[in-house]
């Protein structure tokens, strides 16, 4: 992964809504994902919920 500077509104972010406890608005925004954050790897149905967010259509595995 390639760890970058959050971009967007962070309160709306994974990693701040985990820091907050806010745990059924993870559930929420990650029950159907099509983002994946390039610095956590958490996932996410809109990027605009990831810091660096990569669509998972384009993240390929290794080794491919």
């Amino acid at each position: 992964m390639s760890e970058k500077p959050c971009v967007g509104e962070h309160r709306v972010h994974i990693c701040q809504l985990a820091a907050e406890q806010k745990h059924e608005e993870i559930r929420k925004v990650a029950a159907y994902p099509k983002y994946m954050c390039m610095n956590c790897g958490r996932v996410a149905e809109f990027e605009n919920n990831l810091c660096n967010p990569s669509s998972l259509d384009d993240i390929r595995p290794s080794g491919t």
